[in-house]
């Protein structure tokens, strides 16, 4: 029986890596029915560029959340064979902030995210978002490699 965590977050962006990271997550939360699984992806609203269009009706963001919810009717379809409470969510804003945040609101045990996902430039060992997550999260962050 898995006891050391009740609240497990995974980070999704449809990486290869996230797509593991979210295999190992389903793995442990099946260890105990009473783990939750909280599923996020962030659509990153800091490199929008907004001239006369409001925000509500850019069609870039509509275009980002509809792939966005697109992406986790997926991974509520590998969920619902869970007996666990999994939950998925769409965040706004820059992901290494948004990823903390939700942590720190839904009062995570634990995170388990890929070391690098699907942004563009590499840092040496961790991808940016999951090496400030590592740092600033108040929990454990499980990294898959």
């Amino acid at each position: 029986m898995l006891t050391i965590c009740s609240r497990i977050v995974v980070p999704y962006d449809q990486s290869e890596l996230s797509k593991q990271a979210l295999e190992t997550a389903i793995t442990l939360a099946k260890q105990d029915e009473r783990v939750e699984l909280n599923v996020i992806t962030v659509i990153n609203t800091q490199t929008a560029v907004y001239n006369y269009v409001t925000f509500d009706s850019d069609p870039v963001r509509q275009a980002q959340l509809a792939e966005a919810k697109e992406m986790l009717n997926e991974v509520k379809e590998k969920l619902s064979g869970l007996p666990n409470k999994a939950r998925t969510f769409i965040i706004e804003g820059s992901p290494a902030m948004s990823i903390v945040d939700f942590i720190v609101e839904e009062n995570a045990d634990l995170v388990v995210m890929g070391s690098r996902g699907l942004g563009g430039l590499k840092e040496l060992f961790l991808g940016s978002v999951s090496h400030y997550v590592v740092q600033k999260s108040p929990c454990p962050v499980f990294i898959v490699k």
